[in-house]
């Protein structure tokens, strides 16, 4: 189970970036996962939102002051609310 889990993990990881309008609740939900792999899933998926807009941040040159408020939003959008 724990290697069926990994497989669903790093394939919704690597297609993460190639999906852009895909949040990861709704690659979970493509992918048909369940219980405890929802879960690995949605926690890998988190940590991929937060770096990518981590570097949006960085690209956009966000200021400190809306830094805050543009990271909380953009990963809300990249996981799915």
């Amino acid at each position: 189970m724990k290697a069926a889990a990994l497989a669903f993990l790093v394939a919704g990881v690597a297609s993460i970036g190639a999906l852009a309008d895909d949040s990861c609740r709704a690659q979970a939900v493509a992918s048909k996962l369940r219980g405890e792999e929802v879960r690995a899933f949605m926690d890998a998926c988190k940590s991929l939102a937060e770096m990518v807009c981590e570097g949006r941040v960085i690209e956009q040159k966000v200021s400190d002051d809306a830094k805050a408020s543009f990271l909380k939003r953009c990963t809300q959008d990249e996981v799915g609310r």
